[in-house]
Formats: structure tokens, sequence, C-alpha cells
């Protein structure tokens, strides 16, 4: 399943990452069978250094108890709830990374199915008005199966996937057999000769087309969370990496020996009898490389929402027995948008591919030294770390700066959806900052309200009461608004919040830490993981301070609704200044500011929160 989902991406990418860095490379004057060994020598030895050590090696270590990805590393670091210092540095950075796998989510599939399609160009020129309507119909199919759960998916294409490395190593080695001197590509001598020899502007050109070839290298690490360490390596060592060497070769063998073939290397693998059938099974293995990057953006939002880096959004989990299968409707429709939009202004693959590297770039550098300061607080030695990810990271920094000569040539469109989604996940969590404060100041302490409690006489009736609130001291809004306008408190008066902790899940026997207050006050905090749907009865039962189901049947829970009014005089927002609001609690008609839900209706509460 793995492999029908995780290296789909990066499977793709011989259908167009040789071909464009074979058509840069031979700008510079070289001889196109030197550069074709020239170039495969070099996308060879991205594929060694950035996926096999960097990704599979080292950085899929750096995980936080099973779940990877850029998030997971901010919450391993601790970095979540920095202010304005170094910490709330590696946040920002952190939240970039983040942002940049949007922007790779919205051109991966446009430009791994448009690659593909365009394959009918080549016998059929015919066709080429179609290979847009195309594409499209196949997108829009792509993401409306995305309700059906990544193992759905995987399971139908992994077998696909799997055929498909099998058939481009073996076209790549019949092609080798006829040319065996393009061995020699393995060479790391190769590259470096090929690269010192171009003109700078040349080299760079090359190495940001041959990065095509690693893109997609990290929805390994993306992806950790569904299908686990050990099946991303064996996948990769065993099947993946074997089949693209192979096929990156037998490419160049075809080059140097039918220069005229350098216009679509890929398909002129195949004979031409297996040609339509061979653009059939590459469309299909372009869906699944699509697929890719559209499980790990899901994961990504999942652990965002759950950090409070984006807003609460309806996630679905697509499988029983598999935590990490999740669906997000407005995600998937969002991307969705992006991808058809891309296809629409770009309209060819070889335009799309200078928007395409820039992100991917960008975050595993990003990734990179993340994954540096994580093995520093492990306890790794400091020279070690420094002299091995130093090293990883001026490789990412040079790629970088290869692509970032693309941006207008198309590296614009991602980093316009980047520049979006930072906006919006650090103004919510500037946002939520200013709520926290405000609540803060409206609550009564604990000591006050005990001691109101002790001094007035207030009617206590029998049953029990959980009042939500986020925060973990003081007394909840809701409750005493309920107070002022009932005149009554039950016996036994349960204060529950809810904390996400740094960790994808909880270990249901530390679920819960309960308090004992006074007045037949108690506090819980129930502590979910960032991976988990907070269940507010279930974590109840955690606590053990129920004897019986029954008595958790008849509690009765209440949740404060507030609206948020920004005052006029406030002075600044977001980025300028500290804000102020003023609060304005919104009282029903019968029941005050408070309501009461079923437990067995209740799945997650919150506070519900108008600005």
């Amino acid at each position: 399943m793995a492999l029908g989902v995780v290296y789909g991406d990066i499977g793709t990418s011989p259908l167009y990452a040789f071909k464009v860095a074979l058509q840069v490379a031979t700008k510079s004057g070289h001889d196109v069978g030197a550069a074709a060994v020239g170039t495969a020598s070099l996308v060879i030895w991205c594929l060694i250094v950035i996926v096999s050590i960097k990704y599979a090696i080292l950085i899929l270590r750096a995980d936080n108890r099973g779940e990877g990805g850029v998030v997971a590393m901010i919450a391993l670091l601790g970095a979540r709830d920095a202010r304005r210092d170094k910490h709330g540095v590696l946040l920002v950075l952190g939240l970039i990374g983040a942002a940049l796998l949007y922007g790779d989510g919205a051109i991966t599939p446009a430009i791994s199915v448009l690659s593909a399609v365009e394959g009918l160009e080549t016998n059929a020129p015919l066709l080429e008005d179609a290979v847009i309507p195309i594409t499209l119909a196949i997108l829009v199919v792509l993401f409306f199966m995305q309700c059906k759960g990544t193992g759905f998916i995987g399971r139908i294409f992994g077998p696909i996937m799997l055929c498909w490395f099998v058939a481009i190593g073996v076209l790549g080695v019949v092609n080798i057999v006829h040319n065996p001197q393009v061995i020699r590509a393995l060479l790391p001598s190769e590259a470096v000769a090929f690269v010192a020899h171009s003109p700078l502007t040349v080299s760079l050109g090359v190495f940001a087309a041959a990065f095509l070839a690693v893109t997609g290298g990290e929805a390994m690490y993306a992806d950790m969370g569904h299908f686990g360490r050990a099946a991303i390596r064996a996948a990769w060592f065993f099947v993946a990496f074997p089949a693209l060497v192979l096929n990156y070769m037998g490419q160049a063998a075809l080059v140097a020996s039918t220069p005229q073939a350098a216009a679509g290397p890929f398909y002129g693998l195949a004979p031409s009898w297996a040609h339509y059938p061979l653009v059939a099974f590459a469309t299909a293995a372009t869906v699944i490389a699509s697929q890719a990057i559209i499980s790990g953006i899901f994961s990504l939002t999942q652990q965002a929402i759950q950090l409070g880096f984006l807003p609460r959004l309806r996630v679905l989990h697509t499988a029983c027995d598999e935590r990490g299968q999740i669906y997000i409707p407005i995600v998937n429709w969002l991307l969705a948008i992006a991808t058809l939009t891309a296809v629409l202004v770009f309209r060819s693959s070889d335009a799309l591919a200078g928007a395409y590297g820039i992100t991917v770039s960008g975050l595993m550098a990003i990734s990179t030294f993340l994954a540096a300061l994580v093995a520093i607080k492990w306890g790794h030695s400091l020279i070690m770390v420094v002299l091995v990810n130093g090293a990883f990271m001026l490789v990412d920094l040079l790629f970088f700066s290869a692509n970032a000569l693309k941006v207008i040539e198309g590296g614009w469109f991602p980093l316009l959806i980047v520049g979006v989604i930072i906006f919006l996940m650090l103004t919510w969590r500037r946002g939520l900052e200013l709520l926290r404060a405000a609540r803060a100041g409206r609550r009564f302490s604990e000591g006050q309200f005990i001691g109101a409690l002790k001094d007035k006489a207030i009617c206590r009736v029998p049953g029990t009461g959980a009042f939500l609130s986020v925060s973990r001291t003081g007394i909840p809004l809701s409750l005493s608004v309920h107070l002022k306008h009932n005149k009554a408190l039950q016996e036994r008066v349960l204060l529950v919040s809810v904390v996400t902790q740094e960790i994808p899940f909880v270990n249901p026997e530390e679920r819960a830490a309960v308090s004992e207050l006074s007045c037949g006050l108690e506090r819980i905090v129930l502590k979910f993981g960032f991976m988990e749907i907070p269940n507010i009865p279930r974590g109840l039962s955690n606590s053990r301070i129920f004897a019986s189901r029954e008595e958790l049947r008849e509690i009765s829970y209440y949740i404060g609704r507030e609206t948020v009014i920004p005052d006029s005089n406030v002075e600044g927002m977001w980025g300028v200044r500290e804000a102020t609001f003023m609060w304005m609690q919104r009282n029903s008609a019968t029941t005050g500011a408070s309501f009461e839900i079923p437990s067995d209706q209740l799945i997650e509460m919150g506070t519900e929160i108008k600005i």
C-alpha cells in the first residue's frame, strides 16, 4: 500500500525530469550523447544523496511517535507556544515549510497528469487540443475519489504502481543493453565533470531541472504516519529506487544512440506498438503521484488544526483500523481548485516545470534545518550534526537557488499559495492568543468563586454538571452566567479542559488529570495528541472518577457561547500592535448562556467565537 501512495510522485518523474534537464543541458553546446550521460549521472546522484541518504536513512528517524512532516517536527521542538524569541523564529520557519507543502500539492497533480496525457501528442499530433480537457477530467475524478480514503486508493493503485516500477525498469534495461557504456552514469565523476564544463547559468538550469527527479521525496516523511517507517524504506530501496535508476540510464542510452529521441525520451523507450498502452499506464501512475501529495496534505492539515495553527475543519476518518487515514473535504476541494487553475494557466508540463521546484527545494531545506535541531535535542553529537546536516543544507540551498531563478517563469504561482497559507496560519494563531488574553481577563479566579459559594446561600441540586473551558485556570464564563441566571448549581461540578499535547497520540491511562478543589468542584484536564479528535465522554471515562457508565450518562454538559465584538477604539490588529476586544455574553431566552447536550451525542466540544 505504501508503494501505491508514497512513491507515485517520484515514480512518475521520469516522464518529464530527464527531458527537461536534457533540454537545458544541450544549450551549452555539449554533445547530445555526453549531455545525456552527464544529466543521467546528476539525476541518479540526486536520488542517492537527497532521497536515499537524507530522507530514507536520516530524516525518517526524526519522527514524533510515528508521525512525520514539518508540523510534527515543530511540535517535537516545542515551538507551538513560542513567543518572540528564537523559538518563535523556529515556529515561523516551520509554518513556512508547512505552507510550501500546500504549494507543492497544487502543482504535483497538474504536472504529473499533464506529462502523461501529453504522450498522446507523440504519435497523434491532432490530439493536442484534447490534452487539457482530458487532464481536467482525470483530476476532477481523482479529487472526487478522495472521500473513499487513502487505504481504498492505496489498495487499488498499489499493485498498479508495482507494475509501473517493473515496467519502467524493464524499459530501461532493454535500452541499456543496446548501449552499455551508459553505465558510467553511476559514477559521480560524470556528474561533476559535466557540471564543471558547463557555463554557470546552464549548470544552475540543469540543477533546477534535475531536481524534478527528486520531487516527491518529501512525501516519504509526510506520509510516515500513514504507513510506517519500515514499509516506506523497504518500498524505496527494493522497488522504487532500482527501477528509477534503470529508467534514467535507459533514457540516456536511447538519446546517446538516437539524438532525435531527446524530444521525448521516456516514450521513446517503448516500441511503437506499446506507445498508447504506455500512455494509459503512465496516466494511471500519475493519478497515484497526485495521491501521494494529497494524502500528505490531509495529514499535515490535521496536525496543524490540533496544534492551533488552523481553524477547526471537518475531519473524516476513512478507515476503522488505521488512525492516520483521513479525509478533509474543504482542503480537498480548495486543493482541487488550485490544481485545475494551474492546468488552465500553464497548459503544459514544460511550463509547469518552472513552477514546481521552488516549493519542494525550500521545503527540503527547512526540513534539513529542523531535523538538525531535533537531532541536537535528542543528544546527538553537535559536531556530527553540523557536518552531516550542514552538507545536506548546502545541497538543498544549491537547488533552491537554481529554482529561484524560475520565479518569473511560473514559480510565482505556488509562492502565491504559500503566502496565503502562511498569512492564514499566523493570523489564526495570533487571534487565538488575543482571545485567550481576553478570556483570562473576564474569568473569576477559583478562590473568588469558591469564596462566593461558601458565603452565599446557593441552592445545590442533585446531579453532575460538566462545564467546558479552554483554560486550565479560573472559572469558565459559562459557569458564572449559568449560576447568575439559574440561581442553582449541581452538587458535583466538573471544570473540563482539553489540551492538545505535542505528541501524536496519548496513552488512555494518561488521558485525564483530576484535581479536587472545594465545595464539590473538580478540575479535569483531558489530554489528546495532535493526531486525535477529542472525545469528552470517553476522556472522562478514562479519568476513573465515575464508578459506572450510568453516572457518565447522567452528566449535563455546558458550553459557553461567546461573541467577540471589536472595539472602535482598538489601536491596531495582528502584526501591528496588541489589540483589545470588548466581550458580550450572548444570552439565550430560555437557558441563559448555557445549554445541555446529552453525553451520547457529544463528540467534540469547543467554544464558538464570531469575529
